[in-house]
């Protein structure tokens, strides 16, 4: 099922590329990075390929549309971080053990270490696609945010674009790509879950020793 869902996603993305032409790439990579799963392992190989093909003019390009367009769809994100996310987190976020210093820990952990985490971010899957949203939540400060979202955005832009150019008339069917990038993808997400289960945790036994101390301190009035 999930390669159909691959294959429809896929024909709509060279469908977009082959009418809009530059603009497309834009377009398409802005969609991913507005937290909606529309894969750029797929865009930028294809504009790749399509400079191959001397449809496009240089990978550069290519790279520098895919950049901006993270950068474009990355400002929805991170409004909605901003003035969606935070307020939601303060007024719900004890039911997912999350509180008002859970929120001051990340600002000054964004204040401090905002740039270094966003460029990164924008470098590994996964991750890339939602980077935005705590960055918004923590109120990173927006020209630091897109200076270091384009940085980080066009190596990995370049990168995937080189790809369909070196592989040409085989950029969709090599499995070379999809492996390396699966294998990459296995592993973010290992440590995703890793850091969650390790926060879960952490937070719980805090709350639990939190507990305990409050009913010591009853009994002990």
């Amino acid at each position: 099922m999930i390669e159909n869902i691959l294959l429809v996603l896929a024909g709509f993305i060279k469908s977009v590329i082959s009418s809009l032409g530059y603009p497309g790439i834009a377009v398409l990579m802005g969609i991913e990075s507005a937290c909606i799963p529309l894969p750029s392992e797929v865009i930028m190989p294809f504009a790749g390929y399509l400079v191959y093909a001397d449809r496009f003019s240089s990978l550069a390009i290519v790279a520098t549309l895919g950049a901006i367009g993270c950068n474009l769809g990355s400002v929805l994100a991170y409004e909605i971080g901003a003035y969606g996310g935070r307020p939601l987190i303060e007024r719900f976020g004890k039911y997912i053990l999350l509180n008002r210093h859970d929120l001051d820990v990340s600002d000054r952990f964004f204040q401090k270490y905002g740039s270094i985490t966003v460029f990164i971010g924008r470098l590994l899957p996964v991750v890339r696609t939602f980077i935005a949203l705590p960055a918004g939540i923590a109120r990173m400060p927006r020209g630091k945010f897109h200076l270091y979202t384009f940085v980080g955005s066009w190596p990995w832009c370049y990168g995937l674009a080189y790809f369909g150019y070196a592989l040409g008339e085989h950029w969709d069917t090599d499995p070379r790509l999809k492996q390396w990038l699966h294998r990459f993808d296995f592993v973010i997400v290992l440590l995703l879950v890793a850091g969650i289960v390790y926060f879960v945790q952490s937070h719980w036994r805090n709350r639990v020793s939190a507990a305990n101390s409050a009913r010591a301190e009853a009994v002990s009035d």
